[in-house]
């Protein structure tokens, strides 16, 4: 699997040995095998303080190349004092050129700030009309701070025309406010009727997450595929919550359910449609589910119009190891670069 981007030039051209092995690169590549993915591209998107997107990502990207042959490009939130993978730090994300050339993008994105020439390349991507699947708070992917940025209606507080930002105007729905009790209260994914025919949804068995259920309204043009029932505790068999917890609770939990999963088709301004793919779950733990990740990779089948080469089963089983670090602030596993994630 290739290292891309390198930080600086290869001088002595004489000198064969692998440019990984002497350069800080700023992304990965995990080129595609054989599969029904081969010939296109994805660009996953890693950039998030709370829910170690530059753990779940990788892994995400691994599987779809070496199991389904899709070539993956992961770029990442990037230090650039020292090249290394920092989700905190929220303007610089290395390798969104590369949008030029992705057939979908999947993003795991919160709060970033990048600067106008990065964010030109995600918004050059938007407008080509391809397609977005989204994981948990890319919702609200950006809070661009700069009032004069021309991509300041992008951030999740924007207001008239787009209200929501980018998550609300795009993706379906922005930063609302959890509707599970925050690392108390687990999910469980429940198939809307209506959508059990999905393509996303062939194969998939038990979804389970331990982050909280989000609370979400997506508008009517989305189509709703699952819904996330709200648990008593952290484990899958745990009874869901019945009826209001607190004198002070406006609704009942899990009546009605809020929408954790939904696909939009969006019109964007140049008149091309994006097709969308959300889900409110995909903390790296969530991704531990085995259901969960076969959303995930149905879904970039789904996206790029191949749901009749999704297999009655995807192949979601891990490429390597995977033991994620739980979810929070300031948890992440320091000193990593993108080189240390490649495949040996």
């Amino acid at each position: 699997m290739a290292v891309m981007k390198k930080r600086f030039p290869l001088i002595a051209t004489s000198v064969l040995v692998s440019i990984a092995q002497v350069f800080a690169a700023d992304w990965l590549v995990y080129e595609g095998k054989d599969g029904p993915g081969r010939g296109k591209h994805i660009v996953l998107l890693a950039g998030d303080e709370e829910y170690r997107s530059e753990e779940a990502i990788p892994m995400l990207a691994r599987i779809l190349a070496v199991r389904h042959g899709f070539k993956c490009t992961v770029s990442f939130s990037i230090n650039p004092k020292d090249g290394k993978i920092d989700p905190c730090t929220l303007n610089n994300q290395p390798g969104l050129e590369t949008l030029a050339s992705a057939d979908a993008c999947v993003m795991s994105l919160r709060f970033r700030d990048w600067p106008d020439e990065q964010m030109k390349h995600f918004v050059d991507y938007y407008l080509s009309g391809k397609p977005f699947i989204a994981l948990r708070t890319s919702t609200h992917a950006f809070n661009i701070k700069r009032p004069d940025s021309p991509y300041a209606k992008y951030s999740w507080r924007s207001k008239e025309p787009w209200v929501g930002g980018f998550g609300r105007h795009v993706l379906g729905e922005t930063w609302v406010a959890h509707h599970g009790w925050h690392g108390k209260e687990a999910t469980l994914g429940v198939v809307e009727p209506s959508a059990k025919n999905h393509p996303i949804l062939r194969g998939v068995d038990l979804v389970f997450g331990l982050t909280d259920v989000y609370t979400a309204n997506p508008p009517d043009d989305c189509t709703i595929l699952m819904r996330g029932q709200v648990l008593t505790g952290m484990k899958p068999d745990d009874p869901p919550v019945v009826g209001k917890q607190k004198p002070t609770d406006k609704y009942e939990k899990n009546n009605p359910m809020q929408p954790i999963l939904w696909t939009r088709a969006h019109k964007n301004e140049t008149g091309k449609t994006n097709k969308i793919c959300c889900t409110t779950m995909g903390a790296a733990v969530d991704l531990e589910s085995e259901g969960l990740r076969r959303v995930l990779v149905n879904a970039c089948y789904w996206a790029l119009g191949l749901e009749d080469k999704i297999p009655e089963k995807s192949n979601v089983d891990y490429v390597g190891e995977y033991k994620p670090l739980y979810f929070g602030f300031g948890k992440f596993k320091p000193g990593l670069k993108p080189a240390d994630l490649e495949l040996k």
